[in-house]
């Protein structure tokens, strides 16, 4: 499995950006799909996940209600919707495979595959 990112860019406080991963290979209906953001400085954290099969959806207390984590199936396409957003919101933004449902779906070291990271800046 291999991801692919983008979408990332630079922002004025309040605005939107869309995130995209693009997964090549194989994706089982138990698959979670995560994004996560690492700021300088400072751990990667969880962002928002869902499971590739079915609509279920998690987000890190920060971006509820303006952060939406979406799928498209059958492009094997994963986004993630950012709205309203903040300066403390800048950080390098990954996406990432769980092929293990069992696991906790918020912590990095549960995800098997990574995408590269795309950088989103949110200026004040």
């Amino acid at each position: 499995v291999q991801l692919q990112a983008s979408g990332g860019g630079l922002v004025q406080a309040g605005g939107s950006l869309r995130l995209s991963c693009s997964v090549s290979g194989r994706l089982f209906i138990f698959y979670t799909l995560g994004w996560f953001r690492q700021a300088p400085g400072k751990d990667r954290e969880f962002v928002a996940s869902i499971r590739w099969d079915g609509d279920a959806a998690h987000y890190t207390d920060s971006v509820e209600g303006r952060f939406t984590i979406s799928k498209e199936v059958a492009k094997k396409v994963v986004n993630l919707q950012m709205n309203s957003l903040k300066p403390e919101d800048t950080a390098i933004y990954y996406c990432a495979v769980d092929k293990d449902y069992r696991t906790f779906y918020y912590r990095p070291g549960s995800y098997d595959y990574w995408g590269q990271g795309t950088q989103v800046t949110v200026s004040s």
